[in-house]
């Protein structure tokens, strides 16, 4: 059966406008939702079920991480990241990154931001790491443009979805050495999320494929149809559910990895990015509803 609607929360300005990644931070309670058009980032409190507010000046923000009461937020119309506190939502620091970064990570327990960065006018993509205490900065070059990212459960080494060549890069942490990569059989990576328990990552593909690889060996170890190109994939570890959002016509295409059951929940047009608020709810932040569509993940 598709995903059941619970209800809706309007989010201000967001009629016919832009989002993209969002992430729901477990101790502060709050979902943090990048607010591309608007140059901003809107708080949802999750328990209260309502927006609590809008905070400016993160241009072209493009994706936002959470991790223990920290907030990472990529901004790609001003090449760089913000750290925030999830609680007092100020903004403890700012670090400049290559162009357009736009995939994140941060590892709260080891003061570490990770940004992948697009880059500008021939500049080449780079993926960034960043001491978010002691500022550390490291970087390496990249192979093509990156989209999402995420880490293992040891935050050992980061995973970096690449779209063409079509790859999953793997490098070691905290210095994001031993670079590895890992092709895959569908084109265009994109949306990508990890199964800690099983050793498992999910990397939803512009050619409306869902592929799953060994986490350890890089082995591809399965490929499901979507119903077309992807944005957001979230894994949920209390359900076992892949989620992943398609923006046109609409979608959430949920996958069982377990026995390849796939449900589809019609969302709205422009619904590409989501935010998992685990054990039972996904966000679709939709703009044809005015903000959150809240789905329940049973």
């Amino acid at each position: 059966m598709p995903l059941k609607t619970v209800g809706t929360i309007a989010i201000p300005n967001a009629a016919g406008s832009e989002f993209d990644h969002a992430a729901f931070d477990a101790k502060s309670r709050r979902v943090f939702i990048a607010h591309t058009a608007r140059d901003c980032i809107e708080v949802i409190d999750h328990d209260a079920g309502r927006h609590l507010a809008t905070l400016p000046g993160f241009p072209g923000v493009a994706g936002a991480v959470a991790d223990d009461g920290q907030i990472l937020a990529t901004n790609r119309g001003s090449a760089s990241v913000a750290w925030l506190d999830a609680v007092t939502l100020e903004t403890r620091a700012v670090f400049k990154t290559g162009g357009r970064p736009n995939g994140a990570v941060i590892v709260a327990r080891s003061g570490l931001g990770i940004a992948a960065c697009i880059g500008v006018d021939g500049e080449t993509p780079t993926l960034q790491l960043f001491g978010l205490r002691d500022h550390k900065h490291v970087s390496i070059d990249l192979p093509g443009r990156p989209r999402w990212c995420v880490t293992d459960a040891e935050a050992g080494r980061v995973f970096l979805a690449i779209r063409e060549p079509s790859m999953v890069l793997v490098a070691r942490l905290p210095d994001l050495g031993a670079v590895t990569h890992w092709k895959i059989p569908s084109s265009g990576a994109h949306g990508l999320d990890i199964d800690h328990s099983r050793g498992r990552l999910y990397v939803a593909c512009d050619d409306s494929t869902l592929v799953e690889m060994n986490s350890a060996s890089g082995e591809v170890t399965n490929v499901w149809p979507i119903g077309g190109p992807p944005d957001v994939t979230f894994f949920n570890p209390v359900t076992g559910l892949v989620h992943v959002a398609i923006g046109e016509p609409g979608l959430v295409d949920s996958i069982d990895p377990r026995n390849g059951h796939a449900t589809r929940t019609v969302t709205g047009a422009g619904a590409h990015t989501t935010a998992l608020v685990a054990p039972d709810q996904l966000y679709v932040i939709s703009p044809a509803h005015g903000g959150v569509l809240v789905l329940s993940d049973t």
